[in-house]
């Protein structure tokens, strides 16, 4: 079942970069962006999925549970902020509940490593150097999404700018996350031992990837460009 789990979330992965660049590439609300969109959430989610299992199955793999329902969360309520309208439903509060929850094993994780006591959690990596960034900014990003939960279910719902803003950030640090498994964590595990790569070049990918959000959201931010997308 490790094994059968393992490819499949290999396989999964793989289309979502695919059809990740595709969204990314095309113009935004056209049917080749919503098509792509839709591929990508769903091979996100059967990717997410099955690391979850597998962070279960294995042992010292906890860490990984919490980064794989995260992922499983930002691209379900990036998918619903352009798929749903009207007023904030049992979807979003729901959303709202899993970030909250997700934010304790966290912030736990981050005290812990910086005050120097024993992680909670243990992880067959060592939690340091990059990892520990990693963990630390994490814990940024999931309370930042929460904020962003508390603040749209607050408010009863959102639209233009926030709504465009909202989805753009969740799918891209989604694609980046998986671009981030995929180069940084799977790449040299098939590379022979014999090859080393500087480990800033396994990170293009994904850097490349948080770039490109950074301009989607300057540009919509800033020049109207949202007026014309106008998602259903």
């Amino acid at each position: 079942m490790i094994k059968l789990a393992l490819f499949l979330h290999v396989i999964a992965g793989t289309v979502a970069l695919l059809a990740g660049i595709v969204a990314m590439s095309s113009r935004k609300g056209a049917g080749a962006h919503r098509v792509a969109g839709t591929v990508f959430f769903i091979s996100m989610l059967v990717m997410a999925v099955f690391a979850d299992y597998l962070a279960v199955a294995i042992p010292e793999q906890i860490p990984n549970l919490f980064i794989g329902t995260f992922t499983i969360y930002l691209v379900a309520t990036a998918w619903l902020t352009v798929r749903r309208k009207g007023p904030v439903g049992i979807a979003e509060k729901i959303a709202l509940l899993v970030i909250l929850c997700l934010c304790v094993p966290f912030a736990i994780l981050s005290f812990q490593l910086a005050t120097g006591l024993e992680p909670a959690f243990k992880s067959a990596t060592p939690l340091e150097g990059p990892v520990r960034v990693a963990i630390y900014s994490f814990t940024f990003l999931v309370t930042m999404a929460a904020i962003g939960d508390i603040r749209l279910v607050r408010a009863g719902g959102i639209t233009g700018v926030r709504r465009i803003g909202r989805h753009l950030w969740r799918m891209c640090l989604g694609l980046a996350l998986a671009a981030g498994s995929a180069f940084t964590n799977g790449l040299p595990r098939l590379l022979p031992k014999t090859v080393h790569l500087p480990l800033i070049r396994l990170f293009i990918p994904q850097l490349s990837v948080l770039v490109l959000l950074i301009f989607w959201m300057i540009r919509v931010r800033f020049t109207g460009w949202y007026k014309d997308f106008a998602p259903n």
